[in-house]
């Protein structure tokens, strides 16, 4: 009685139901995406975490005697007349963390922690358009519960979702 085992070093090709080989594999390219994965060395949520307090922390140094000086310490009060400098504020402290992004890559606390922000297609700076969107987006990010900014711990590519939606990625800066 043969042994069903061969020492033989043919190759036994699989067969289909019709005895046929099956078709040869084809390469199939990764997305755009897939390459990504490969090409960045993602910023993960702990380290985003630290370049936030970080950039807070110079905003709140800098920003609250700046307040105290200009308007006074009533100026902390629930009064909406005391307060209809607020919309002005946050547009100038967005237009330095946009200008910060286009011009540095990353705001001072991710510069402090080594990361920066890049096009998520290309790795290369993020238009300025695409980083309005990605700041705008903070809020769809904050909205239910901070859950958007906490997406960024379980994502393969560690995107929250301002960043999926501007089309960005924070990666370990290499210079």
């Amino acid at each position: 009685m043969e042994s069903s085992w061969s020492s033989s070093p043919e190759r036994v090709e699989p067969r289909f139901g019709d005895g046929s080989a099956p078709p040869p594999r084809q390469r199939v390219d990764p997305t755009p995406g897939e390459r990504a994965d490969a090409r960045f060395d993602y910023a993960g949520f702990w380290q985003r975490a630290v370049a936030l307090l970080i950039d807070w922390l110079i905003v709140v140094v800098i920003a609250m005697p700046i307040i105290v000086v200009s308007f006074g310490a009533d100026y902390f009060s629930l009064d909406p007349v005391r307060r209809s400098g607020d919309l002005v504020i946050a547009a100038l402290v967005g237009a330095l963390i946009v200008g910060f992004w286009r011009y540095c890559g990353a705001t001072p606390g991710k510069l402090a922690v080594g990361i920066k922000i890049v096009d998520a297609a290309t790795g290369g700076a993020p238009t300025t358009m695409r980083l309005v969107i990605r700041l705008l987006c903070y809020f769809v990010s904050a909205l239910p519960f901070y859950l958007g900014f906490v997406w960024a711990a379980f994502d393969r590519r560690k995107q929250g979702w301002h960043d999926k939606i501007a089309g960005t990625v924070v990666i370990q800066e290499t210079e």
